[in-house]
């Protein structure tokens, strides 16, 4: 009895000692976290390393770099959403606009023709005014299609084995007769040059560039057409006598319906497109393309195209 009364005794004590050094354990281990978490539940998300002593927390240094890295690279994703949206909303209403200009005209003109009150002698005038405002608007809706391909990087398109030279060859071609009817001389020259691509792509670069560099020159004037090959790049040189780009429109001539001279525009009937879409085949290739101008001179564009692999023989 002796010894559990002497137990009982020293129990209680240590049973208070304990007590109050689990307390203190307690409140001393609650601060202490509260101290090293402190720091860390004051960073901002949206700066990490705003309100942290690297020294001190060195071990997340490099989680905080990657957050960082991360809110950065949503931001800029953010404001490219953002652009994009704002460039398809810019894209409709321009679309917009340039249809209902052939659709007014179109209305008009068989409005006229429905209520007879055209001459005889002024009826085929109209009908041939309809059919260049139905061309004009089938053009239109055409380099819309071909943009809205381009957008999805030319994923529907079939890369294949060709010859540019032979391209350029067939698109100056085409627009022979154009180019007669306007006193404009185009003319081909280089050497064969190989190369894997998306073919239709190659054919609207040079046509686009062509044809610009015809309906924007002089009587008496010229388009020369060079294609060259190099061990890493195939080059394809546009050069025109025409009118020439200002300096502060060169950035601009490749936004969708930017038109540098708008009443010349007007009066040889493009759609603002052509060079929209010569960039972004130029883009889904890879390659790069370069403007030299001179007012009253002329514009030299340079597209600059990697070689692919050529895969088999034609």
């Amino acid at each position: 009895m002796a010894v559990w009364t002497l137990l009982f005794g020293f129990a209680q004590p240590i049973s208070l000692v304990i007590l109050i050094a689990f307390v203190l354990s307690f409140v001393l281990a609650s601060r202490l976290t509260k101290r090293i978490l402190s720091p860390i539940n004051g960073i901002d998300p949206d700066d990490p390393l705003q309100y942290i002593n690297e020294e001190e927390y060195k071990e997340i240094a490099p989680l905080l770099r990657r957050i960082q890295f991360q809110n950065e690279q949503l931001k800029r994703d953010r404001k490219e959403i953002e652009k994009a949206s704002l460039i398809r909303q810019e894209f409709t209403a321009n679309v917009s606009h340039e249809l209902k200009t052939p659709l007014h005209a179109i209305s008009g003109y068989a409005e006229l023709l429905e209520n007879e009150m055209v001459k005889e002698e002024d009826i085929k005038p109209f009908a041939g005014k309809i059919r260049e405002e139905s061309n004009r608007m089938t053009k239109l809706v055409e380099d819309i299609i071909d943009l809205t391909k381009l957008d999805n990087g030319g994923a529907e398109m079939r890369w294949e084995n060709c010859n540019l030279y032979r391209i350029a060859e067939n698109a100056a071609d085409s627009l022979e007769m154009a180019a007669t009817a306007l006193g404009v001389e185009v003319t081909v020259s280089g050497s064969d040059a190989p190369i894997r691509a998306i073919p239709q792509l190659l054919y609207s670069i040079v046509y686009n560039l062509c044809d610009n560099g015809i309906k924007y020159n002089h009587s008496g004037g010229s388009v020369s057409v060079d294609v060259r090959q190099t061990a890493h790049n195939t080059v394809l040189r546009v050069k025109d006598t025409g009118i020439g780009i200002p300096d502060e429109s060169v950035e601009r001539i490749f936004e969708r319906f930017y038109r540098v001279d708008k009443s010349r525009s007007k009066e040889v009937g493009g759609t603002g497109l052509g060079l929209s879409i010569v960039k972004h085949a130029v883009l889904v290739h890879g390659g790069k393309i370069e403007v030299n101008s001179d007012i009253g001179k002329g514009t030299e564009f340079i597209v600059s195209l990697p070689n692919k692999l050529y895969e088999t023989e034609f």
